[in-house]
């Protein structure tokens, strides 16, 4: 029940309309499967590890682990503060994707951030990268090539943002 809550809470942050999760329906259930949960009650903490599946809506969240922090205050349901999730990290919705070797989403900044050889495609566009952050509010991305190495890695340097944007046949006047 906790995890669920937790969960719930996680994703009930609207993106920005800039984005295709704009429309995704964060009153819709939650559902998870994982081969192991481990909640780590007394730090405030539930750990998700093996081919971790999290569903809500049209939007999925797919890595090999997810680490979730939330805090209780006055005997009320958790209130999830952030996700980390590590290795193979996808993030889908029908009309986008983004994967990288780490994500975290800062539920209190409502921040998303991906980081670690990220590619962001939406129908036939890509682009690469080594950080991608989503401002969750205002649904502005910004990709850059200076990317952070994630928990005990070292930041990586240089490099470039590269991609393709195809577009749309246009008709004629």
């Amino acid at each position: 029940m906790i995890l669920r809550c937790c969960l719930l809470l996680a994703f009930a942050v609207p993106v920005g309309a800039q984005s295709a999760l704009a429309r995704h329906d964060v009153d819709a259930p939650i559902s998870f499967d994982a081969d192991r949960i481990e909640v780590r009650d007394t730090a405030s903490q539930a750990l998700l590890t093996g081919s971790v599946r999290i569903v809500q809506g049209t939007m999925t969240l797919t890595a090999d682990q997810v680490k979730l922090y939330y805090t209780r205050t006055g005997g009320k349901d958790p209130q999830v503060d952030r996700l980390d999730a590590q290795n193979r990290v996808v993030l889908t919705s029908p009309s986008e994707r983004a994967t990288g070797r780490y994500g975290i989403y800062d539920v209190t900044q409502r921040v998303v951030t991906m980081t670690g050889d990220v590619v962001l495609t939406r129908g036939e566009s890509v682009l690469r990268g080594q950080r991608l952050v989503i401002d969750l509010d205002s649904g502005r991305s910004t990709l850059d090539a200076a990317g952070v190495g994630g928990p005990g890695k070292p930041a990586t340097g240089g490099g470039r943002v590269s991609g393709r944007f195809v577009v749309p046949p246009r008709t004629p006047k």
